[in-house]
């Protein structure tokens, strides 16, 4: 299949770029400067010159593709609202231009935000309705896809997508710990982040595109949940400074806007995606990776 990938050069796109092509795959991806493409060109993938706020771009993408893999977001949370609506945008975009086809739609989500009926939350569980505190629409615009008969997947990602490369949540929390001189969870710490490694998730969306248009849920999760004071404890030892725990008030000046993910405890099950998909994964755990020296390179940036 010739596969167009949104988020083409990003920490998880270019992992689902790699494993895609190793597995005889044709890769068209999204490329909005000259570096992108010429990176993407080293991979071995086609490139598509543009961006996310450009819809006739992705549509020429998903008409040019067997399949589309949206991971494209814009990670400025300093105007995330408008993120959610280019996001919405994009993924009204991409779902008009294979209408009427056979072609496989899977976009991209978290498990940040679920309407969890039990103590752990499974692929079955819904994704909140966006609200002005939380707008991103991403399930919300695919499920509207699938109404319209376009068989729209959905991979819910984790807070904690890890690995080389990684400048996601856990690098910020890094960064807040430099700049603090302390790593600190809130009150007991007992709170789990569900965690996966980069490679183990690029082969879950693999998995899901050869499984063809599909409107299931799949939870790409290896761990259900580590315990926060955990990946504290972590950095803490990474930068040898002192780990501490702090009331919620002090968690909430200490943290600033990443609090509510910071507090965040969503244990998550991936059995039903292990079960479809014939997903196992395999990599190392976060822990693990936190024990090396890589997440504490001097000079890595955390943004």
């Amino acid at each position: 299949m010739q596969i167009f990938v949104t988020g083409a050069t990003g920490f998880v796109g270019s992992a689902v770029v790699r494993e895609l092509l190793a597995h005889g795959h044709r890769v068209l991806g999204l490329a909005r400067s000259d570096a992108s493409a010429q990176g993407l060109a080293a991979l071995g993938a086609a490139t598509l010159r543009g961006d996310l706020e450009a819809p006739e771009t992705l549509q020429r993408g998903a008409e040019r593709a067997d399949a589309v893999l949206h991971l494209g977001f814009v990670h400025d949370f300093s105007r995330f609202g408008d993120a959610c609506a280019i996001d919405r945008r994009a993924i009204d975009a991409l779902g008009a231009a294979i209408e009427h086809t056979a072609k496989p739609l899977i976009v991209t989500a978290g498990v940040a935000a679920l309407d969890t009926a039990g103590p752990v939350a499974t692929e079955a569980d819904p994704a909140r309705a966006p609200t002005d505190a939380y707008p991103r629409a991403s399930e919300a615009a695919a499920n509207a896809l699938s109404a319209r008969g376009i068989a729209t997947g959905i991979m819910r990602l984790p807070p904690t997508v890890h690995g080389d490369g990684d400048h996601g949540f856990v690098p910020m929390l890094i960064d807040i710990a430099r700049r603090t001189g302390r790593s600190a969870y809130i009150e007991w710490g007992d709170n789990v982040w569900p965690a996966v490694h980069v490679r183990d998730a690029a082969r879950a969306f693999r998995l899901a595109v050869e499984r063809g248009p599909r409107a299931e849920i799949h939870h790409a999760v290896a761990e259900q949940g580590v315990a926060f004071r955990k990946i504290a404890e972590a950095i803490a030892a990474g930068l040898d400074l002192p780990c501490v725990s702090l009331s919620v008030d002090e968690a909430r000046a200490h943290f600033g806007w990443m609090f509510e993910f910071a507090a965040l405890d969503q244990p998550v099950s991936s059995a039903r995606t292990r079960e479809l998909l014939g997903w196992q994964p395999s990599e190392p755990g976060l822990m693990r990776d936190l024990a090396g020296p890589g997440y504490f390179a001097t000079g890595r940036d955390p943004a």
